[in-house]
């Protein structure tokens, strides 16, 4: 474990005990570090293509009017998540090496079997973030962000959160605790961003039934988008459809999916989209006349919940979907 000791005339202060620990351990690890590029980034031109492929599919083909009020507001969210990134992505790798150097259990190198691991690895951890998103508030008000567009195209999958980036990094800290080098969860957390790329579209109906059982694909995850009772908080996954088998949170698309929010925003302004529901949340949480547990609990309980018992979560609605079924059965 690294330590500062200061000597009779020098007191270490937060800047020098960061600088040091950084410069320190970092140039001290071991491995081979290889060198990364900017995945996103890379993959930026591919996203415009799609995107611009995809709105002459949708009016020549299908012969829909494109929303493009919409696709601009969710393109514009995209850039305001890869501005700030710039930002974020090295404070949380310097978050990632700080937590890597005080303990970490196993040394995992960058050999070819860590790179299968690590595919597992995060996208289980995903699975786990992407679950709580939907069942927390303090989550959602981030989260919400990509799922407030009605409508579901390549230009959706850019809808991506300006706030999010700030905390949801904790659900990673397993794996820097684990062993996995840190240069190596970012770069997967990279390739599982771009994978949910594709599969943001009703372009393609449903693939083979082998590659549908085991990966995320465009059928899963418009189910994932849906407002439909039977469909809401379900699907979680990122690449592997297999952990909403195994954990009970997996729905086969059966019923036409209808995209947004159980109540949509109704906004094309990206700050709103950005910032509503942290304004919502606050509200609710500081300007009612309520206790300190129930301030709390509009932060942590899940989207709809209302302290006096008033409110309708995801849950009371499919609750009332799965009654209806057995009812007409």
């Amino acid at each position: 474990m690294f330590k500062v000791v200061p000597t009779q005339n020098q007191t270490p202060t937060t800047k020098h005990f960061l600088f040091m620990f950084v410069s320190t351990k970092i140039h001290s690890i071991s491995m081979q570090i290889p060198e990364f590029p900017n995945l996103i980034h890379y993959a930026i031109p591919f996203f415009v293509i799609t995107v611009i492929l995809e709105v002459l599919l949708t009016v020549k083909v299908k012969m829909d009017n494109y929303k493009y009020k919409d696709a601009a507001a969710s393109i514009t969210m995209g850039l305001g998540n890869v501005a700030i990134g710039l930002f974020t992505k090295g404070a949380v790798l310097v978050v990632f090496y700080f937590i890597y150097n005080l303990f970490h259990v196993f040394e995992i190198s960058f050999a070819w079997w860590a790179w299968i691991l690590i595919l597992f690895a995060e996208d289980f951890m995903y699975y786990w973030n992407h679950r709580i998103a939907h069942q927390s508030r303090l989550f959602w008000a981030s989260h919400v962000v990509h799922h407030s567009s009605k409508e579901y195209n390549l230009s959706t999958a850019l809808r991506q959160t300006w706030s999010g980036s700030f905390y949801t990094f904790i659900f990673w800290i397993p794996l820097v605790l684990i062993g996995f080098h840190p240069v190596l969860i970012l770069v997967q957390m990279s390739i599982s961003l771009i994978y949910q790329y594709w599969i943001h579209t009703e372009m393609i109906d449903k693939l083979p039934k082998w590659f549908e059982a085991v990966f995320n694909t465009p059928s899963h995850h418009r189910v994932h988008h849906a407002t439909n009772p039977q469909y809401l908080d379900r699907n979680h996954a990122g690449i592997f459809i297999i952990w909403d088998k195994l954990f009970g949170t997996f729905e086969p698309e059966v019923e036409k999916p209808v995209y947004g929010l159980v109540k949509n925003i109704e906004t094309f302004n990206p700050v709103k989209i950005a910032f509503l529901e942290w304004f919502y949340m606050f509200k609710d949480a500081f300007t009612s006349r309520i206790s300190l547990v129930n301030r709390i609990k509009y932060v942590l309980k899940p989207p709809g919940w209302r302290h006096d018992g008033t409110g309708i979560l995801s849950t009371d609605m499919r609750k009332e979907w799965e009654e209806k079924q057995q009812s007409e059965m």
